[in-house]
Parts: C-alpha cells; structure tokens; sequence
C-alpha cells in the first residue's frame, strides 16, 4: 500500500524540476551567486503577493524574527509577549538578543489567546513588544490584535512561518504589525529547496534598516554601521522560489483548502476534536491538527501507521517546558491549561498539495474507523 505522506517532496519533484533546473542554469550563467539580481525579483513578487511594499530575504526564519525584533529595538531584559505552543525559533529569537518571553495561555485552536494577552498587558504595562505567532496556517483576529497595539503601544512583529495566504475577513497576516517575519523551510506552503526566510514590512525606513542587518550591519560596501547578521537569502533559492514555487501557491493553497474541507466534512469520529479556523479568518491550511484524548495519542496515530497513513505533532512539548529553557529568563500567566492540553493530545493529519482524491478519503475512513481504548 502507497504511503499518505505528511509531504511529499518527490511528487512535488515531479512539478516543479523543470522550472528548479532552469533556475540553477539561469543563476548558473549570471555569475552572480549573492545578493544579485534575482533576490531582487523575488523580493518585489514576494512582497506583491503579501500586499506589503517591501520583502527582504534572509537565511531562515529565525533570522527573520531575530532581526526583526533587533530592527524593531528590542534590547536585553526587555520582556516579550508571546505564546507556548509554537516552534522553539519563535522563543529563541527573543531569548538569542537577550529578551526575557513572557507566556500566556492558547485558545482552544491554539493560537495566542487574545483577551489573555489583554490581561497580561493591564498587569505588566512595561511589556513592550508583542510576538504572536498565526499556528497551523490559521489567522489571529486582526481586528482584536491591533486592538490592543493601539491600546497598550506594544510593538508587534508577527510570526508568519505558517500562514503565507491566511487572512482575517480579507486581510492579510502579517499587517497588523511593524514587520512580520516568515520562513521558506520546506515543508512550509512556500518552501525553498533549502533554507531561507524573509522579513515583510510596509515601512521604507525599517525595510533599509533589516536589508543592512542581514549583511553584516553594512549600508555600503565594508561601511559597518551597526553589528549585523551573516543572513543573506542565496541567488539560488531565490532563483527556484521565484520560477518554481511562489507562481503555483495560489493554486497549491486552493488544494490544501480542498483537502481540509473534504476532512472537514467527512470525519464524524466523536473522540476526534477538529482544530478548525473561527470566521472570518481564512487559514492557508499549513497543517491539518486534530485533537485527541492525550492518553488515546499514541493509540490513535499506531492506527494510522497500520493504515500508511503518517501524521505529527505540533507540538508536544511547550516551549516554556523545553530544557532549553532552564536557567533562561522567562516568566508565565497562568499554568497555561489550554495550550498543555493541545501540546498533550494534538496530532497532524496529512495535508498537501500533492494529495489525491483516493488518498484523502482513505485519511476520512482510517479516522473514522479508529476504535478507542
């Protein structure tokens, strides 16, 4: 039996080499390997995707966030609020410039819980900046999240690593806030052939700034006005997320928001909780996360593998729980109840662009199938 894979990268292969090999030959024959003309072109296609004016490409994304928030002012000591249930970059980001991460409770989708952040903000006023995160390709209410940028003058980098084409009631991530930040991993919905990230912003002044930031502080050749990062998007990646992957996103969300729908619709499994986007907002429908009873996981998903159907977790430990964490300055509203709960019992279903109409219905009917302990 044909594996259901949670991305399948040979079948993305099988679209994509072509458009990949002329790219390298293109970048190939320029001569031109750095920072040249064709993190140009992705940049400006990039930006006119997000609805933002500038695009600024970087190494990954934790560069994105790292240098944001740098770009943004954050200093050592300076606290940051932000969620526990996310990829261990978002926390690094701060914690790597010396910010001290203040945790708050998920709602029940698992994005930041919002009337908790409210609360953090009345209790802590000299929290200045605010790092929420748009998990699983779902989209924070916009209207609450600048809300409270105009409330509290908290300074807002957002975590768009999973959400290129989300939206609240037609508005984009990533717009709420001074810069967002977004990464091109490959299992992402616009993933490079490698690494590589990209800060967004609709400020000319902080664009210039995170364009210098990125390579070595410079604002002209060997003119080091600041301590900056190594963090240059390369002219090949650029090359392929240019010819190969950013023109078939539109197309490949549409069909990753086919499949969540027929999930959507077809699994009526009481013991299988469906994590699925409140209106208006629109997911982009990164990953597909259920929730099961936490004891019932490890059940649930050796079900699915006897079926070839893979899934993940996303993400089973908190960030605040890592051991990273120990001896790293942070503090936490609440015992985080929500977002532990989620961490306990979340699986991933597989979700991407590739999948066929035989596949999905086979993840529909495992699901469905499954006989709790």
């Amino acid at each position: 039996m044909q594996p259901v894979l949670l991305n399948d990268f040979k079948r993305q292969w099988s679209e994509i080499g072509a458009e990949v090999r002329g790219a390298v030959d293109a970048v190939g024959a320029s001569g031109w390997y750095v920072l040249g003309t064709q993190v140009e072109g992705f940049e400006r296609d990039l930006a006119q995707f997000w609805g933002l004016k500038h695009a600024i490409g970087v190494a990954s994304g934790l560069d994105a966030l790292e240098i944001g928030l740098r770009a943004l002012g954050l200093r050592c000591g300076d606290r940051v609020l932000t969620t526990p249930l996310s990829a261990f970059a978002t926390t690094m980001a701060i914690v790597r410039l010396g910010g001290v991460p203040v945790f708050c409770d998920t709602d029940a989708n698992g994005l930041l819980d919002l009337t908790a952040a409210e609360a953090v903000l009345e209790a802590e006023p000299g929290i200045r900046f605010l790092l929420p995160v748009h998990l699983f390709g779902q989209c924070l209410d916009l209207d609450r999240l600048a809300a409270l940028r105009n409330r509290f003058g908290v300074t807002i980098l957002e975590d768009c690593a999973q959400s290129i084409g989300a939206a609240w009631d037609g508005r984009a991530t990533g717009t709420v806030g001074r810069l967002a930040a977004t990464s091109f991993y490959p299992t992402k919905n616009l993933g490079a052939l490698g690494d590589g990230g990209a800060v967004l912003t609709g400020d000319a002044e902080l664009a210039t700034q995170v364009r210098r930031l990125r390579d070595y502080g410079q604002s002209a050749k060997y003119r080091h006005d600041e301590i900056g990062w190594n963090s240059r998007l390369d002219e090949l990646q650029a090359a392929i997320l240019a010819a190969a992957l950013l023109p078939r996103l539109r197309e490949w969300t549409l069909r990753r928001q086919q499949v969540a729908a027929a999930y959507t619709a077809g699994i009526r499994h009481p013991g299988v909780h469906l994590l699925r986007p409140a209106a208006p907002g629109t997911s982009c429908e990164h990953l597909f996360p259920v929730r099961v009873a936490a004891a019932q996981r490890e059940h649930f998903e050796a079900h699915l593998k006897s079926r070839g159907i893979a899934t993940g977790r996303h993400y089973p430990i908190l960030i605040p729980d890592q051991q990273a964490m120990a001896g790293v300055a942070y503090a936490r509203h609440g015992d985080l109840g929500v977002a532990r709960a989620l961490a306990g019992g979340e699986v991933s279903l597989p979700i991407h662009p590739q999948l066929t109409a035989e596949e999905v219905e086979r993840v529909v009917t495992a699901v469905n199938e499954w006989t709790v302990r």
